[in-house]
């Protein structure tokens, strides 16, 4: 019988509760670090309806158990570990030389981490041929998609196991070959978003005529095929002669516009605040998140039955 696999996940926040989620559903040892007390106590719920929402057993979430340190995991049964802490540059860093000394040389590295490059969290290390990235997507337990960023110092062929690993969990891995800014799904989120908050500062479009024009236009297809793939079925000229035309006009500002700048000096943040574009109550708040995770279920539904 073969042993059962164990992770360290650093965090137990928004992020790392949600990848806990997915090892307990693939029956891994799950260790959960987290100094937050209150983080500690929340995450049993969490994990059990996360897994119903998997359909995984309820008795999965037993996989998982939480520490306050480093020091108290038993190092021995782990097989890979992923940093999920707050996007602070010196913790990360801090945490990856912590783990160089407690874990096995021969385990991956991997940090969550959406803002800095791998390099800078990793790069100190002796045995930095074993740092990743595994940048996971909110809600990670249900959006397939993590990215695999390797940088100049990691060896392919630990990217080639994680790859497999992340399929076997039934994930959608995506090789990052070159540790730049952003990743792939945040830049390509970001050169969207610029256009679209522009076109709303321009008086083009309201913000509520972007999020039509998205889910109910391009936005659609994307869930049946990629952006490469449409081109494919459409024509390639076609998109050549379309970007020739359109291109010069996109925005290419270094900056985001005013009017968002002007939103957060007044701490209109979005539902967090209660006010972004938008004026939020509790109630609507939990209205639109349960809509919202109600249609990405039913959309990791169709990835699944596709399988493609």
């Amino acid at each position: 019988m073969a042993k059962q696999q164990g992770v360290v996940i650093i965090g137990g926040g928004i992020m790392g509760g949600d990848v806990a989620i997915i090892f307990a559903a693939g029956n891994w040892n799950v260790y959960v670090m987290s100094p937050s007390e209150k983080t500690r106590a929340s995450l049993p719920g969490r994990i059990k309806t996360g897994l119903g929402k998997l359909g995984a057993p309820e008795s999965a979430a037993a996989n998982v158990k939480t520490f306050t340190t480093l020091e108290e995991i038993p190092w021995k049964d782990v097989d890979l570990v992923i940093e999920a802490a707050t996007e602070d540059l010196a913790l990360k860093k801090k945490l990856f030389s912590q783990l160089e000394t407690l874990a096995r040389p021969d385990i991956p590295l991997a940090s969550n981490t959406s803002t800095f490059p791998i390099g800078e969290i990793g790069g100190h290390l002796k045995t930095r041929p074993r740092v990743f990235g595994l940048h996971y997507f909110m809600p990670a337990h249900l959006v397939p998609l993590v990215e695999i960023i390797q940088t100049d110092f990691s060896d392919p062929k630990i990217g080639d196991a994680l790859e497999v690993q992340q399929k076997s969990l039934g994930k959608a891995p995506v090789r990052v070959n070159k540790d730049i800014p952003g990743f792939i799904g945040n830049r390509l989120q970001h050169a969207m978003m610029r256009e679209a908050l522009y076109l709303v500062a321009d008086g083009v479009v309201s913000p509520e005529g972007i999020d039509t024009a998205v889910r109910y236009g391009f936005g659609f297809r994307f869930l049946a095929c990629g952006p490469m793939t449409q081109k494919e079925m459409s024509g390639w000229d076609t998109n050549l002669y379309a970007g020739t035309s359109l291109y010069p006009s996109l925005h290419a500002e270094k900056e985001p516009p005013q009017f968002l700048k002007d939103m957060i000096a007044k701490n209109h943040i979005g539902m967090k605040t209660r006010r972004g574009i938008w004026e939020w109550t509790d109630e609507g708040i939990a209205k639109e998140k349960a809509r919202i995770e109600k249609v990405l279920q039913q959309a990791f539904a169709i990835l699944k039955a596709d399988g493609k």
